[in-house]
């Protein structure tokens, strides 16, 4: 593997700038294998080490607050040292005396979130893990919204759903409107084992981004508008991700193996070429 790794950074490093190339790898190796690839990636190019590791989606890992027992998810925006903050008691594991902090206003915010997205993650995924961090901005805040959603343990299908929602809210001075910026990732990766077909991987991930103006106000606070904007976000990938990896490979699928048996498909073809031939003889005919 690092030999090939070798061939082909070499090979796509000649055409273009190093750190465009490597990202670009990296979108279309599997996502379900980011951590090692991105860490061989790193060991070929370490003067790219900190560029990869600020621009490159890993999967969400899950953790356990101790002090009420609810999961929580891992990422860059909630890490301090070697230290992860939960959303829900506000406590880095392992212990940080001097870790960074939202406002009281924000972390006020951020626990309504917090309760929010665990509700829309259960009406639309029926399990997996939610976590919303806030940070404070000079001129706002900005935050990111975090999904996991594991396979239910079957042996004949394995696969994981994690998407990331980085928002940046600019609060405009009259206070009655705001405007969102919104980057999304959403990584993909299912692989089914059956006796019939046996082992198929298919993954891969998208980002997209989008921005608005949106009023504020009692009955559209923060959460609601950042809501709407992730919901639907999520509803384009999905279609998106549908339309490219679905229905493409069963297209693929369907183009390498026919249905038919092979005997009728003989006939048919025996038929065609039978109706061919009648058709030359009576224009040859015909020029005659």
């Amino acid at each position: 593997m690092i030999r090939f790794f070798r061939w082909l950074i070499s090979l796509i490093f000649r055409k273009g700038d190093k750190f465009d190339c490597a990202l670009d790898l990296m979108r279309r190796l599997p996502p379900q294998q980011i951590e090692k690839n991105l860490s061989d990636l790193i060991d070929l190019v370490p003067s790219l080490c900190e560029d990869l590791l600020s621009s490159v989606d890993q999967p969400l890992k899950i953790a356990k607050d101790n002090q009420n027992g609810k999961d929580y998810l891992l990422c860059d925006y909630n890490r301090d040292g070697d230290s992860y903050r939960s959303p829900w008691s506000n406590t880095y594991y392992p212990p940080l005396d001097d870790g960074q902090m939202p406002s009281e206003r924000l972390r006020k915010l951020e626990l309504d979130a917090n309760n929010a997205f665990d509700l829309y993650r259960e009406m639309y995924f029926e399990g997996g893990v939610s976590s919303v961090y806030f940070w404070d901005l000079d001129h706002g805040f900005a935050g990111v919204i975090l999904i996991k959603k594991t396979g239910d343990g079957s042996k004949k299908i394995k696969g994981c759903w994690d998407s990331l929602h980085v928002v940046e809210v600019q609060e405009k001075s009259s206070g009655r409107t705001s405007h969102y910026k919104m980057t999304s990732t959403a990584m993909l990766w299912l692989q089914t084992n059956k006796p019939g077909s046996g082992t198929m991987n298919l993954g891969g991930s998208l980002t997209r981004q989008t921005e608005q103006d949106a009023a504020v106000n009692e009955n559209n606070p923060h959460i609601a508008n950042i809501g709407k904007m992730v919901e639907d976000m999520e509803n384009k990938i999905r279609n998106t991700l549908n339309e490219i990896y679905f229905s493409k490979t069963k297209d693929i699928v369907n183009s390498l193996r026919s249905v038919q048996p092979l005997t009728e498909s003989r006939q048919q073809d025996a038929l065609r070429q039978d109706l061919a031939a009648a058709l030359q003889r009576r224009h040859n005919r015909g020029d005659n």
